[in-house]
């Protein structure tokens, strides 16, 4: 899954879970990817929303997710 393709125009994230001390919310491609609290501020954070303004926690997790697969390759 690329980046570009979850942000595009259009798609939105939707608000998934709360655990511990993040947000979790799940992209229109079925993408989870967490928010932490302290990111918060004063912040407003809908139910659903553009895309485009979590990108940079879906980056951060995509991140997450290619370097967790790399150590899995390892033998």
């Amino acid at each position: 899954m690329k980046l570009i393709d979850m942000i595009r125009p259009g798609k939105q994230v939707h608000f998934y879970f709360a655990k511990g001390t993040q947000l979790w919310y799940i992209t229109d491609d079925d993408f989870v990817f967490p928010v932490p609290f302290s990111d918060m501020g004063d912040g407003k954070f809908l139910p659903s929303d553009k895309a485009i303004i979590f990108m940079r926690y879906i980056r951060k997790q995509l991140k997450r997710v290619e370097e967790e697969d790399i150590k899995n390759l390892d033998v």
